[in-house]
């Protein structure tokens, strides 16, 4: 039985000493995604009631990256930043969350994302609610089975960039992390926003889905960007992960490092001494 607790990670939720840390990362995952809908979709509003009257994808992407951007960095600390069922999925996959604590995630996630959406709406002109609020919706030319492909691609790209950028053998990556993962979105935003709305974020189409009332092919937007995620996280833990940093290696990189800063201490005292 404790085994079984402890594979589900039900003792990440029911001890008294990490409860608290619980309550704090859920926290962190529910504003995250407020206000990604609350900025995300805000723009795509902003486009749509532009005065030309021309769709500006760039300002979608931007602002849908930056947001992700400013909440990694703001609150990865806290949780994690995964703001994503996708991405959560893809951690479960590979064992770095538990599964009582990835649904609790998930959960939190579509909240936050609906209490953004619902937050947007709030604070619109009625005349502007007729716009869709930012939901993500298929081209007409596009397939559902198409919006699959491209959804799948999308989550796939963003978890790929996730675990290398959180990858523990690449310390290195650590600092770029946030700023990696919003150009990841970004990216994904300016290669199919014309095609599918560039979900890449179940959390996402969902707040947009609820406020709006419309449901046409919303499983598209969370079979692909999971099934994508997963596969992501599966290829990059068993195939592309960096070597482990054993002590000898952690050694031989500071030795390095202090030979090279005494060499450069020496070349200055022997220019000093010249001069």
């Amino acid at each position: 039985m404790g085994n079984f607790r402890e594979v589900l990670g039900i003792n990440e939720v029911s001890s008294s000493k990490v409860i608290n840390a619980v309550w704090k990362a859920l926290l962190a995952e529910f504003l995250g995604n407020f206000l990604l809908n609350f900025f995300g979709c805000g723009s795509v509003i902003v486009m749509a009631f532009s005065a030309e009257h021309k769709p500006n994808f760039v300002l979608v992407s931007l602002t849908f990256g930056l947001v992700v951007f400013v909440c990694v960095q703001a609150l990865g600390h806290v949780s994690g930043a995964h703001l994503n069922p996708a991405v959560t999925a893809g951690m479960l996959s590979v064992g770095n969350i538990k599964v009582v604590k990835a649904i609790l995630y998930v959960i939190v996630q579509c909240i936050g994302a609906l209490a953004g959406s619902a937050t947007l709406k709030a604070l619109l002109p009625e005349e502007w609610h007729n716009s869709g609020l930012g939901l993500t919706n298929l081209n007409p030319k596009i397939t559902p089975l198409q919006g699959f492909g491209f959804e799948f691609f999308l989550g796939f790209v963003l978890v790929l960039v996730v675990s290398g950028v959180c990858d523990p053998n690449r310390p290195e990556a650590k600092a770029a992390g946030p700023l990696a993962i919003g150009l990841a979105v970004a990216l994904g935003h300016m290669g199919a926003i014309n095609l599918t709305g560039a979900s890449m974020n179940p959390a996402r189409s969902f707040g947009s889905a609820v406020i709006a009332g419309i449901w046409e092919n919303h499983w598209v937007y969370w079979v692909g960007p999971i099934a994508g995620g997963v596969v992501a996280a599966l290829i990059y833990h068993h195939a592309l992960r960096a070597p482990t940093l054993t002590t000898v290696k952690i050694i031989e990189r500071y030795s390095t490092v202090a030979d090279e800063k005494e060499l450069r201490r020496l070349d200055g005292t022997k220019e000093d001494n010249f001069a």
